[in-house]
Parts: structure tokens; C-alpha cells; sequence
């Protein structure tokens, strides 16, 4: 049976290597078509060779040599906090809006500015104030952070202090 069946696949693609032939239509557009029209004079088209391209055979891949561990970043403070924060982490502002200062030694290099960071994403602006400002923060717990940027890379990150934005609740 699979035998008879590979005698016919050649049978089946025929078709695939039938003719083309070109003609005008009765409102004088151009058909192309595998049989000639009747009743209209047509033209058998000579076409090219189909385009083929060869895939070459992949190169098996050696497997990369493990890389050397990533040393430890070399902290370029020695010391990088965030200050103003209540002991036990509770900030009272009905508004939502608070001040956070900056302690950082040595003194922050030129070109280099500090970026807010609450619950993992950058908060405002980056600058080269040690006196940061949150606006409007949702009530409840949230995480603080801050980091010293050099244009778009992070030079340093403070480890971060959890607070408890405290609301009043009028309902």
C-alpha cells in the first residue's frame, strides 16, 4: 500500500507543473489563467525557474565556557540612607504628601543625581537634592529606596525602609 502510494504522489503534483496563459478579458483586463480561454485569443506563457534557495546545515555549537561570577559592585558610598523616617515606620500625612531627606557620604559626585524609588518603581525626578518629596502616596504600607544614577546607570542603591503612610479614614 505505501508503495502504491509513493507511485501516485507524482501523478498528484501534475498540476503543479501545468501552464500558464495569458489573455484579455471582455472589459480589457489582463487574466492569467492554467487553461486557455475558449472563444478568446491567449498567449502561452514561457515563465522563469522558480527561485530556490539551498539552507546550509547548522555547525554544531560548542557549549560556552561558564562564565567567571559577577564580582560584588563596588559600593562608590560608603554611606547611602534614607533620613526623616519615624522609628516605627509610620508617617502621618492626610494628604499623602511627605518629605524623605538623603544621607549620603562622600558627597554626592558631579553629574551623578538621586532617584526616589517606591514599591520597586522610580518615584518623580532625579536630582542632586539630598531632600526628596512624595506627593499624594496611597495609605497603607509601601517600600522606600533610593539610588545614586549616572545617567541611565545605577551606581548605588540604599537598602530600602518600609513606612506606613497613615491616611485619615472620613467615611
Amino acid at each position: 500500500m505505501r508503495h502504491a502510494l509513493m507511485l501516485l504522489i507524482p501523478f498528484l503534483c501534475a498540476p503543479a507543473f501545468g501552464e500558464i496563459y495569458k489573455s484579455t478579458d471582455a472589459n480589457g483586463n489582463t487574466v492569467y489563467s492554467e487553461h486557455a480561454p475558449a472563444g478568446r485569443p491567449s498567449e502561452k506563457m514561457n515563465l522563469p525557474p522558480l527561485n530556490s534557495v539551498q539552507i546550509p546545515k547548522a555547525k554544531p555549537t560548542e557549549a560556552p565556557a561558564p562564565a567567571a561570577p559577577p564580582s560584588a559592585p563596588v559600593a562608590a558610598y560608603t554611606l547611602l540612607e534614607l533620613t526623616g523616617i519615624p522609628a516605627d515606620g509610620a508617617i502621618r500625612a492626610n494628604d499623602g504628601t511627605f518629605d524623605v531627606g538623603v544621607s549620603i557620604q562622600p558627597r554626592l559626585a558631579g553629574g551623578q543625581l538621586l532617584q526616589l524609588v517606591l514599591d520597586g518603581v522610580a518615584y518623580g525626578t532625579p536630582s542632586n537634592v539630598p531632600l526628596l518629596q512624595l506627593v499624594n502616596v496611597d495609605r497603607g504600607q509601601h517600600r522606600l529606596a533610593v539610588q545614586v544614577l549616572d545617567g541611565a546607570n545605577v551606581v548605588q542603591v540604599s537598602e530600602p525602609v518600609t513606612i506606613s503612610v497613615l491616611r485619615v479614614n472620613a467615611r
